[in-house]
């Protein structure tokens, strides 16, 4: 057997020292942390923030046994995880967003739509849980969602890392994604320092994207939660513009959580126009002067606010949302929490597919040579 060298000791003497401090866990905690992580060499801080060595501190033998219980019991939960696995990839929601960016004549409306878009895929960090830890040559496939196809490979094991190419007809998305980690006893943070490029086709403007860390919080003690205090950066590689937002820290009873606010810069680095919202609810954004300040007779508006639009539309109206697909039938249930109505399907969706995948029409309609509008009041303005 080698014996390790001092950097080996300092990058995983917490690790060894389980095995060793808690002899009732034995080699298979420190399997079930390694596990846990998902792969070799991650950095182990001393959350006490102490100069002395997390090994000798566990040799003290300061765990009592039901405290050994009781962190196993915590543990277990994590046997043949990944904490990485707790960070969702996109799966292109919202993309939407990079058809108006490519559409977009102002480049620095270009910058609002594509960092609203990066930003979207946060709101996905409050299920953080992923079903499976995917296997070294592991692929998906996603084919025609919304005029996309989407591949992704796991490209390694150790360190884990994937990439994944997205297009449609607007744009072309391209990720080698990998993550450093910081194991911090009852947390985790998260580095990307993979790659993130988004091509927009009509001019074949490039865009770099930096995302900001991500905090994993309480993994073994209390109801595990995820927060990416830092900043996101846009850039523009083709003409120098970017934009910089700030994803502000979680502070006592929640303060703060959820909020992001920045602005798009020129080349120059002046501010053009002020970004503010929360990643989980909407974000929204309003021309600027050279001090950041919002101009005179400008307005903060919505990105993509086209349901709340609907909402507003149907209200005025006063009119009913009308499902497409299915009809409300007469028939109530009844159940414990109260009456509940029924619908029924038409059988229109079917004409409707049958229709696409064929010549034939709609009500008159040839379904092929329009776009699928999900809207009642069609492409109703969210400004």
């Amino acid at each position: 057997m080698s014996i390790p060298n001092k950097d080996e000791k300092n990058s995983k003497g917490f690790f060894a020292a389980m095995s060793s401090g808690l002899s009732v866990f034995g080699s298979a905690m420190h399997r079930s942390v390694g596990g846990m992580l998902g792969y070799e060499g991650v950095e182990v801080i001393n959350p006490e923030g102490g100069k002395e060595d997390a090994e000798e501190e566990a040799q003290r033998g300061r765990w009592k046994q039901e405290e050994r219980d009781s962190y196993w019991k915590m543990m277990q939960k994590y046997i043949g995880s990944d904490i990485t696995s707790m960070v969702t990839l996109p799966l292109m929601e919202y993309s939407h967003l990079l058809d108006r960016a490519d559409e977009c004549e102002d480049p620095y409306m270009r910058l609002v739509y594509t960092t609203s878009w990066a930003i979207s895929v946060y709101y996905a960090y409050q299920r953080t849980w992923k079903p499976f830890n995917p296997i070294l040559g592991e692929t998906y496939e996603m084919v025609n969602h919304c005029g996309i196809t989407f591949v992704a490979e796991q490209v390694s094991h150790h360190p884990p890392m994937s990439a994944a190419h997205g297009e449609n007809e607007h744009f072309t998305y391209d990720v080698t994604s990998k993550l450093k980690t910081k194991f911090l006893g009852n947390s985790l943070d998260v580095y990307p320092v993979g790659r993130t490029r988004v091509t927009l086709k009509r001019d074949g403007v490039v865009l770099d994207l930096v995302p900001p860390p991500t905090k994993v919080n309480n993994l073994i003690f209390g109801r595990t939660w995820v927060d990416s205090p830092g900043e996101m950066i846009m850039t523009n590689l083709t003409t120098g513009d970017k934009a910089v937002l700030c994803f502000q820290p979680c502070g006592w009873f929640g303060a703060g959580r959820y909020e992001v606010d920045g602005y798009v810069y020129n080349s120059a680095e002046e501010p053009k126009i002020l970004m503010t919202g929360k990643w989980n609810e909407s974000m929204n954004y309003q021309p600027c002067d050279m001090e950041g300040e919002p101009l005179p007779g400008t307005e903060l508006k919505e990105i993509g606010g086209e349901q709340r639009a609907e909402k507003r539309e149907r209200e005025a109206k006063e009119q009913k949302f009308t499902p497409r697909w299915f009809d409300l039938t007469e028939e109530v249930t009844p159940t414990p929490w109260g009456d509940l109505e029924v619908y029924q399907y038409n059988s229109k969706y079917t004409q409707h597919r049958a229709a696409i995948d064929s010549s034939d029409s709609v009500d008159g309609v040839d379904v092929k040579s329009i776009d699928f509008n999900p809207w009642q009041y069609g492409n109703v303005s969210a400004e």
